[in-house]
């Protein structure tokens, strides 16, 4: 028998992505508006990546799209249904979220937290899959952090912390996953590593939107970038497209200079003073 890889492991279920967009979106925080009316249609089995400068709306479009945050007007559906007419359970089964800054509970051990990441599959009275464990261990490799199960998750560093949360949502199995700011927490080796996983779950066929502040980076790895002003969408598109010096400076207020990766083609966005 040939064993799965571990990244095959973490593949959900098979059949064509499913199609989450945003009609309309409007969200905010009592009378105060963040995002103003967004039309965005995540593509399908694609690496989305959403920039901007603070306060743009990156993280409320994002919590908006995991159904986290009601709009104030528009919908989010996911296959052409409202976000807000399905199942909590069947919703988690379909997509992950990963928020900017998750609060684990005191003194859970890192197994247990990755375990966690398997309820939606389980059922009310389903309990523990006989594939619960092999899922765990493939998300933990797949993060390498394999050697902290039995540490304590507030013992970790911003880093460790970090990496096991994401083995908790990849251990999810969604079809689309979501993730506000993965990276901020870690090196420059870490945030690779966990960009290459997020990009290797979408060649098997996961759909991925992340929010990200490195815009080299963003264009390195993004099918789909999304470059996001004052609440609304500035541009989207193919990363060698999109990020131009005008899009820079009126998302970002700076002058830049846009040279190309001679790897990949990609535009390397390097800042100059102001």
């Amino acid at each position: 028998m040939t064993l799965a890889s571990p990244l095959e492991l973490l593949r959900g279920a098979d059949g064509p992505p499913p199609r989450l967009r945003a009609h309309g979106l409007r969200l905010g925080y009592g009378d105060r508006t963040i995002v103003h009316d967004v039309d965005l249609e995540v593509r399908p089995g694609a690496l989305t990546v959403v920039v901007g400068a603070n306060a743009s709306g990156k993280s409320t479009l994002v919590r908006g799209l995991a159904r986290l945050l009601p709009p104030a007007a528009g919908r989010v559906t996911l296959d052409g249904v409202d976000l807000g007419r399905l199942p909590s359970r069947r919703l988690a089964r379909t997509i992950g979220v990963l928020p900017q800054s998750p609060i684990a509970p005191e003194g859970i051990r890192v197994a247990e937290l990755v375990a966690r990441g398997r309820y939606p599959h389980q059922g009310m009275f389903r309990g523990h899959r006989s594939d619960d464990d092999a899922i765990v261990a493939a998300a933990l490799e797949a993060t390498a952090t394999s050697t902290l199960v039995d540490a304590r998750v507030d013992e970790l560093s911003g880093g460790q912390r970090q990496r096991v949360w994401i083995a908790m949502a990849l251990a999810q199995q969604p079809r689309i996953l979501l993730l506000d700011e993965p990276t901020s927490a870690l090196d420059v080796a870490h945030q690779v590593e966990v960009l290459d996983v997020l990009r290797a779950e979408v060649a098997r066929g996961m759909t991925v939107v992340l929010v990200i502040h490195d815009l080299t980076l963003a264009a390195r790895y993004a099918d789909e970038l999304v470059v996001m002003a004052g609440g609304r969408i500035l541009a989207q598109g193919a990363p060698g497209e999109v990020l131009t010096g005008e899009v820079v400076r009126r998302a970002f207020g700076i002058e830049a200079r846009l040279l190309e990766d001679p790897d990949t083609g990609r535009p390397v966005i390097l800042p100059r003073t102001r």
